[in-house]
């Protein structure tokens, strides 16, 4: 690992990574690796868990491919160096920012979206004009091999590596000094990798998780805030960080809102054969979603399939913030469903919990919607739809809280992976002399002016 970095620091040295017609050409070289070896990628993931190749394309791939042609479009401008006004008290003189790659990069993905979200954060670092060493989930293990077969075999190792393995490997790469760390995963882990990290004083981005939360308002479309809490919850059979957790719901629509996501859910039909549904990443996550169903409240659903690691879609009614389905995220196709009499109680109860990274609101009253971001605090979310703001990449993705640090998506990314170095130019022509010596009365009237005091 340390000669990995090593000769990755010497690369970085060469400054090749920093011409924008070097990063260009190694995001044209990614987009034909995926797009070349599409088949080898379906395969893989649907050996992992089982995972349709629509599911694969259109929620890893396409974001993917969209990063990459987003990137080079805008190259340039994010790249630019930066003018900005200099105040009077360095005049004569101009005042630039130069955006500068960070340096040596370790990015570590997770296995609910494993493709994505371990090349998404690679992608901005390459664009930002960093080197990348590049650890995939070992959960996904046949995905992390066909990454790691994809990136080594077709780019130089001192550029783009891809190292696979488990805890030790995890634990040997973050003893190493790097420039940046992106790290995705579970909020346990995040705090493991900020410690390494502020060893070496490196700076990190970490997507997290939570419990996130959904608002469903007595005054909303409620037939279509169903379709799309269902298809959100249940996508990717809940293996998802910013799917919604729970739902909070006006008790006065309670009932019909329970009976149309059962209708819902039917009609979706969610299986495997269907392209729509996939396993339990593992025995052990089978295992801890099993023990979160409590039979006394399952209104739908709730049976398991241990052989074929599946969990149906399941909807709980009657959840309290004591039962087990509340005491952690859930990450699976669960729903517990909370009745609330008045909406400042259900606020209240959102804040008790940490952060989460996303929050949703259904409703039609602005005032209401108004009230619940401006109380609650959260990565981001939507109004009236859940986790398709993460197809925005004109809206940075991250975490607040225990929920994650920093965020990335479109030129959000690229500032994640760069540094803003500020510079002041003075012309020797001439000189403002308020500084120096010997100070008068006069002098510190004039500063006291250029400051506006």
């Amino acid at each position: 690992m340390n000669n990995l970095v090593q000769k990755q620091r010497n690369y970085f040295k060469t400054h090749k990574t920093k011409p924008l017609s070097f990063r260009v050409q190694q995001l044209n070289k990614l987009q034909e690796v995926l797009k070349s070896n599409e088949k080898l990628i379906y395969d893989a993931i649907y050996k992992d868990f089982k995972k349709s190749e629509f599911d694969t394309f259109v929620t890893e791939l396409a974001l993917l491919y969209h990063d990459i042609k987003e990137a080079k479009k805008n190259l340039k401008k994010w790249a630019k160096v930066k003018s900005v006004k200099t105040n009077m008290l360095n005049f004569p003189a101009k005042s630039y920012i130069i955006p500068e790659p960070l340096g040596v990069c370790l990015v570590i993905g997770a296995w609910n979206y494993p493709y994505q979200l371990t090349l998404a954060p690679a992608i901005a670092a390459m664009t930002a004009g960093n080197t990348v060493v590049i650890k995939p989930s070992e959960l996904s293990s046949e995905t992390s091999a066909v990454m790691a077969k994809l990136i080594n075999e077709n780019f130089d190792s001192e550029y783009l590596k891809v190292i696979e393995g488990g805890i030790p490997e995890t634990t040997e790469l973050l003893e190493q000094k790097f420039d940046k760390i992106f790290f995705t995963g579970s909020t346990q882990v995040g705090k493991i990798v900020y410690q390494a990290a502020a060893k070496n004083l490196t700076p990190v981005t970490l997507e997290m998780g939570g419990k996130s939360p959904a608002f469903v308002i007595k005054d909303c479309n409620l037939k279509m805030t169903v379709k799309r809490l269902v298809w959100a919850k249940f996508l990717n059979a809940g293996q998802t960080c910013i799917a919604p957790d729970y739902v909070l719901v006006d008790e006065t629509i309670e009932k019909e809102f329970l009976e149309l996501v059962k209708i819902e859910i039917e009609k979706e039909n969610f299986s495997i054969e269907n392209g729509n549904y996939t396993q339990i990443i593992n025995e052990r996550n089978l295992d801890r979603l099993s023990k979160m169903i409590d039979t006394d409240k399952v209104y739908y659903g709730g049976e398991t399939e241990s052989l074929d690691r599946i969990i149906q879609p399941t909807v709980l009614k009657n959840v309290i913030l004591s039962d087990n389905v509340m005491q952690e995220e859930i990450f699976g196709p669960i729903l517990p469903v909370i009745s609330y009499t008045n909406l400042e109680d259900a606020i209240e109860q959102v804040n008790d919990l940490p952060k989460p990274l996303s929050c949703y609101i259904f409703s039609s009253k602005k005032e209401q919607v108004k009230k619940i971001l401006n109380e609650i605090s959260f990565g981001g979310g939507a109004v009236n739809d859940a986790v398709m703001h993460i197809a925005n990449s004109k809206l940075p993705f991250g975490g607040v809280g225990d929920s994650g640090i920093g965020s990335y998506h479109g030129e959000s990314g690229f500032k994640t992976f760069s540094h803003y170095k500020s510079i002041l130019e003075k012309t020797t022509l001439m000189e403002l002399s308020l500084k120096y010596y010997p100070h008068s009365k006069t002098k510190l009237n004039w500063i006291q002016r250029f400051i506006g005091i």
